[in-house]
């Protein structure tokens, strides 16, 4: 096997997002407290919008993905995906599930969580929630399977995506159909929850829940805005630790305040021109693509060369909507912002690309003033990351910035080189540097 760097975890620039790893351990050390208490446990998925539902219903949340890519920048992870295969599960499915249904199997065979598990491992849930959006299968067949060994009863969310990749379609025309499919597909989510927790909904706390849950995306908005200038305040490595209030901890009082001090330590930063690194050559986004988890230094490799992300397409705050000041009702007011969030490029896309995606590009492109493009193929996330060579060559009409295109996983090493990935960056910052020599002279 190729040596590797011992070193997996990038070096932040914030002091916030460095609280974020003390945030990740609470977060766990309750999921495990909750289940001390015989208190009721949900897994659940990033960006699947009930969130506020389960604060205001006070269930603890255990974002699965989250464990394992916190596993992968453990070097946690091996365990648990050969676990996965000997139980039959195939290496090129998406490592996330497989991570997490090896870390099962073992709870299940042990009758405790696997010694060494990243902040004790999960807690047992008590249901599993899933969602059917975003194409992705494991959404739909992760906590199915995942069934097998917690026995617990999930519930799937038909939250179906508005048709945004057919820019030719009128998305006014069908918007109350969506909004009113997912208003009903929240409700029978209480309803299962009611009945398999035996707690009861609290209409008036659900509505101070959204209320904040609206305040914190529009201060996670703003905070994000101030990263357009130069030097870059706050790099995309930070930026994967400072999600994590936004997309795990959304409705608290917490994640609200996270954004505050995130927010006044970058305009601090921006008054006073303090940037990523000192010598800021090259301004590069990381395009719509999952990280290695087990291998962010990478980007402090790019910063050695002069490289900073002062910008990434994944892991953004939902795009801000006004929601109509006659819609009061919570669950309504959730299903708006889902509405809002899935199709706020689309007007922009159905008059230039044609691709939401590359349009949001573009838009970051001028906003941030970048030089470059780097796309990552996660072998084994087909959600993400289906369509990046498509998403390229439009782009690439467009645009003349270089592109750069890496290969690895998110979770499993064994598809990831580091010397590779590294000859392909310094050929990258070569190319980089002759067009910047180009547009400049």
């Amino acid at each position: 096997m190729e040596e590797r760097s011992e070193k997996t975890t990038a070096e932040k620039s914030t002091e916030t997002s460095k609280r974020i790893r003390l945030l990740v351990k609470d977060l766990n050390k309750k999921a495990h407290e909750a289940q001390s208490r015989g208190d009721p446990i949900a897994y659940l998925f990033i960006s699947s919008f009930y969130d506020d539902i389960l604060r205001a219903m006070d269930i603890t949340t255990i974002g699965t993905e989250n464990f394992a890519g916190l596993c992968a920048a453990k070097a946690a992870a091996p365990r648990f995906l050969d676990k996965a295969e000997s139980e039959g599960y195939a290496r090129h499915l998406c490592t996330y599930a497989t991570c997490g249904l090896g870390f099962d199997a073992m709870r299940q065979e042990l009758g405790e969580a696997p010694p060494d598990s990243p902040d004790g491992g999960m807690a047992q849930p008590t249901v599993m929630l899933g969602t059917g959006m975003m194409i992705c299968d494991p959404r739909y067949k992760w906590y199915q399977a995942a069934q097998r060994y917690t026995k617990a009863p999930t519930h799937i969310l038909g939250l179906l995506n508005p048709p945004v990749h057919y820019t030719h379609t009128e998305l006014n025309e069908v918007r109350d159909y969506y909004i009113k499919y997912v208003i009903e597909e929240m409700r029978d989510l209480v309803v299962f929850l009611e009945r398999e927790t035996s707690r009861k909904m609290d209409w008036d706390r659900l509505s101070e829940v959204v209320d904040l849950s609206e305040r914190t995306i529009r201060l996670w908005h703003d905070t994000y805005q101030l990263r357009k200038a130069v030097p870059a305040p706050m790099p995309t490595q930070d930026a994967l630790n400072a999600m994590v209030p936004g997309y795990f901890m959304m409705g608290t009082q917490m994640a609200y305040d996270f954004y505050k001090e995130l927010y006044d330590e970058l305009k601090y930063r921006v008054d006073n021109g303090i940037g990523t690194i000192d010598n800021e050559k090259y301004r590069l986004m990381w395009a719509l693509s999952l990280p290695p988890w087990y291998g962010l230094v990478i980007f402090n490799y790019f910063q050695s060369l002069g490289a900073v992300f002062p910008i990434e397409l994944v892991y953004q705050p939902p795009r801000l909507i006004d929601i109509p000041s006659h819609i009061t009702d919570p669950i309504e007011r959730m299903a708006w912002r889902f509405w809002g969030a899935m199709t706020g490029g689309h007007e922009k896309a159905r008059s230039n690309t044609g691709d939401t995606n590359v349009e949001w590009m573009l838009e970051l492109i001028e906003d941030y003033k970048i030089d470059g493009v780097v796309f990552h193929q996660a072998m084994t996330c087909r959600t993400i990351h289906t369509g990046q060579l498509n998403q390229i060559n439009i782009l690439k009409k467009y645009t003349d910035k270089p592109v750069l295109l890496l290969e690895g996983d998110i979770v499993d090493v064994r598809n990831y080189n580091e010397g590779a990935t590294r000859t392909r960056v310094d050929a990258f910052i070569d190319v980089l540097d002759s067009y910047k020599r180009r547009k400049e002279g």
